[in-house]
């Protein structure tokens, strides 16, 4: 038998209270766009994105957000690691595939006019 995964959870008082202040500012952002609805559009612009600044602020100081960051860092790292095709072999395999594509369409053509030319032709003996 396998082990069971587990599954991580926000574990601390902290952190849930940081991810629902984060929530409460994103929200309140939100709010205050429409609230401020008799303002200028670049001030309600501005207090949108000051608020959902905040929100994202805080969700990063969370245990959450850390793990996002370093699971950021290391698709990084990963990507880093990718040997890349050069740009001829790049081509070359787009051209493959075209090649392909338009080689099974056309299969696919031939197959379906020829099923049918045999069931309403054949079988069934419709003219068109």
């Amino acid at each position: 038998m396998s082990n069971p995964t587990t599954v991580d959870t926000v574990s601390t008082g902290a952190d849930k209270a940081k991810l629902a202040g984060a929530v409460l500012l994103l929200v309140g952002g939100i709010a205050a766009f429409y609230v401020l609805g008799k303002q200028d559009l670049w001030l309600r612009v501005l207090a949108l994105l000051a608020l959902i600044a905040a929100a994202v602020a805080v969700f990063f100081t969370s245990e959450p957000g850390k793990q996002l960051i370093a699971f950021g860092r290391d698709s990084v790292r990963e990507v880093k690691k990718v040997v890349w095709p050069t740009r001829k072999e790049a081509v070359q395999m787009t051209g493959y595939v075209f090649a392909f594509v338009f080689v099974m369409a056309l299969f696919l053509w031939l197959t379906d006019k020829t099923l049918e030319w045999a069931l309403y032709d054949l079988v069934l003996g419709w003219r068109r």
